[in-house]
This record gives C-alpha cells, structure tokens and sequence, in this order.
C-alpha cells in the first residue's frame, strides 16, 4: 500500500516535497516546470515532470543494483516518486566526462574534449549567491562538509560515473557532464538524493551528436519534450514500462 501525502516540505524549481505518514519517507513530485539561468527563464512543458520521475527512477534502480545508496524507494507512479528522508548538504557535485557548457566559458578546454580522469566540481547551493564554485577550503570553513565527507563525495560520485557512462553508451548515448546531490539518512550515512534527469545531465545521441537534454531550452531550441520522451524511450525496457504504466 503506498503512504499517504502530507503536508508540503519543500517546493524547488521543478520538484515539490510531501511529507508522509512515515517520518522516514517523503513523496517527491516531479512538476513540468523547466528552468534555466537562476530561474530567470521559465517554461511549463506538458509532461516533462512525467519523464524526467521516471527516467531518474530508471537511473536510480541501475545505482541501487550497482550498490550505490539512493534515498530511492520506488515510483509510485510516474510523476510521484517515494524516498527516504535525506537532511540535505547544500552541495552541487558536477561531473565533467567531455568538455562542454560553461566550462567552456571559464576555462580554456576544447569544445567536446574527452577528460580524463573526470572533472569534478562542487558549487554552492544557494540562489541568493547565484550557486559559485567551491574549493575544499572555502566548504570547510562554510561548514558544509567535513575533509572526511568531501573524500565520501568525491568516491562515490567516480562510482556513479562509472556505473551510469556504462549504462548509458549500451543504450547508445553519452554523459558530458551531470549534477547531483548529497543529504543525510537517519543513520548518518551520505546518500544520493534529488534526481538524475535531462533536467541535470547532458546527454548526446552517440552516434550523431543530438542533444538529448535541458541545453535544447536553454538555447531556445524546439524539441525539448520529444528529446526527452526519447531519453525515457532509450532507457526503458518492457519491464519498466509495464511496472510502472509508462505512456510514450
């Protein structure tokens, strides 16, 4: 039997959190609102809260078989995912695989250049300070994660990269870069939260190069909703479809 939804957490750009009759669970809703720079440009886009609860799911069910704790429990239905509680680290972790995007802007790599090892990069979560860029140093003395809990991150996110390039290239696209982040459980332990999804990735069509990803928005290019429905077309099999009444 799936809980009840409670009363509002948190409400975010794209996603709205419920509690539930269970202190150790909340209900994420997956909106179809669609932001890009701060905020300053905003979008409504039929269904795309729908494909991105689903395609994250799909992400978050390869990680927990790899072995990658997620605050992941399960969709209840597309739209509306349920996870554990996570006391948030107000973190951005961005993984860099190729050259692209504002990298390119601040620093002088080559459009499309593979980098490896991969870049990681941490930024603040904070819209009053427009999300800047971090070191260890600055995290440290901001509080917002011990040396130990950087080396936690940073491991586990090398994991992620690993686990998701692999999945992703069988399905026949590539991962230049993607955001994610980090809370608490109730015991204490770093989990993945929030979401991975074409709202926090780029992802490439493998053989041609077509963006499959929030950059088509950005830029103002047609497309997004049908880039997105074939993301979730790609990575669903008959099982994940069937199990969670997918509709394409």
């Amino acid at each position: 039997m799936n809980p009840k939804m409670g009363n509002l957490i948190y409400a975010g750009k794209a996603k709205t959190v419920y509690e539930t009759d269970d202190p150790d669970q909340v209900i994420v809703k997956f909106r179809d609102d669609i932001t890009a720079g701060d905020g300053v440009k905003t979008e409504s886009l039929v269904r795309k809260g729908y494909y991105n609860s689903v395609i994250s799911a799909k992400f978050f069910e390869v990680l927990e078989d790899a072995g990658i704790k997620t605050q992941y429990i399960k969709l209840i239905k597309p739209g509306y995912m349920l996870c554990k509680k996570l006391d948030m680290i107000p973190l951005e972790v961005i993984t860099r695989n190729i050259a692209a995007g504002s990298l390119l802007k601040k620093f002088p790599f080559t459009e499309k250049q593979e980098l490896e090892p991969p870049i990681i990069q941490m930024d603040y979560k904070n819209d009053e300070y427009h999300d800047p860029m971090l070191n260890d140093s600055i995290t440290i003395a901001l509080e917002l994660a011990t040396k130990e809990e950087l080396d936690t991150i940073r491991s586990i996110t090398l994991e992620i990269n690993s686990v998701l390039k692999e999945f992703l290239l069988s399905k026949a696209i590539l991962f230049p870069d993607f955001k994610i982040e980090y809370g608490f459980d109730s015991e204490e332990n770093i989990v993945l939260g929030d979401e991975i999804s074409p709202d926090t990735c780029r992802l490439w069509d493998a053989q041609t190069s077509e963006v499959l990803d929030k950059d088509l928005f950005r830029k103002g290019e047609d497309g997004v909703m049908d880039a997105y429905m074939k993301v979730a077309s790609l990575l669903l099999d008959e099982t994940d479809i069937a199990k969670w009444n997918v509709e394409f």
